[in-house]
């Protein structure tokens, strides 16, 4: 656990500031479930991610939408990459997702792009080298919350994210959302 050297008082409703500095750090907004744990004498906070907790359903989510679409999958919460599985896989999990595919979730639209078509290739993690050439980014919407994406990445010359493909990451993102109805 790191030290912050910030000290901060309990009004008298029970509640208490997190500075912006950690806020940001930590990408908490407002609106976000923490979850609390308590260790004896000490209380720790967590941003709750209700994808994360079925993380086993992700990696098996992510492994059947890449055999039936051919294309790297990816299932993400707000945050971090939760599961890969394809061809260029390898380091995904566990980075941080770009500030465009935080834009995408936040406006709950899908997001489709081709660059042999002129379309713009959006980077899905902060440190993206930017190699793929096709892309279908889908949030997953539940009872109105985004609660993460399944995205679908191809860095094949001259590759097309074809309607099928589409269908299968809305498909995807539906019964993932599903899971917490």
């Amino acid at each position: 656990m790191k030290a912050t050297g910030i000290v901060r008082r309990i009004d008298e409703l029970g509640r208490v500031v997190i500075p912006k500095e950690i806020r940001r750090t930590l990408r908490i907004r407002e609106g976000d479930p923490l979850e609390l744990f308590t260790d004896r004498d000490e209380l720790m906070l967590k941003k709750y991610s209700p994808i994360a907790s079925v993380e086993r359903f992700a990696e098996g989510t992510a492994k059947s939408l890449n055999e039936q679409s051919g294309h790297l999958a990816l299932i993400t919460d707000n945050d971090v990459v939760l599961a890969a599985y394809g061809t260029g896989k390898k380091g995904l999990v566990g980075k941080t997702v770009s500030e465009r595919l935080t834009e995408i979730m936040t406006s709950r639209r899908s997001y489709a792009a081709s660059r042999s078509e002129g379309g713009e290739i959006y980077p899905v993690t902060v440190d993206d080298e930017n190699k793929f050439t096709a892309q279908i980014m889908v949030p997953i919407v539940s009872n109105g919350d985004c609660l993460g994406s399944v995205v679908l990445l191809s860095s094949e010359e001259g590759a097309l994210m074809e309607s099928n493909a589409v269908k299968l990451a809305r498909l995807t993102a539906d019964i993932i959302a599903n899971q917490f109805e």
